[in-house]
């Protein structure tokens, strides 16, 4: 089953990473504040960056790494997009 790995720009500038298996669902329950870790200060999210997976294993590993990594190079990786 297709799992996605997302990043979104928070309302105070920070980024989330997480993963989901419907992304449009997942985007809209952090912004209803449903089911979601991110505090009030945070929302309202938009969605910036996200690859596909074939299986949750191969997310969760791309997730970790990417939690792992400095605000610099995330802003690289969403920016790589706008340069496609």
């Amino acid at each position: 089953m297709t799992c996605y790995l997302y990043i979104l720009l928070c309302n105070d500038k920070s980024y989330y990473t997480g993963i989901t298996w419907n992304l449009k669902k997942r985007i809209r329950q952090h912004n209803q504040h449903v089911k979601t870790p991110l505090q009030n200060s945070k929302i309202p999210v938009k969605l910036v960056y996200w690859e596909r997976f074939v299986d949750r294993i191969s997310a969760a590993r791309r997730e970790k790494e990417i939690k792992g990594w400095r605000r610099e190079k995330k802003e690289v990786l969403i920016n790589s997009l706008r340069d496609k």
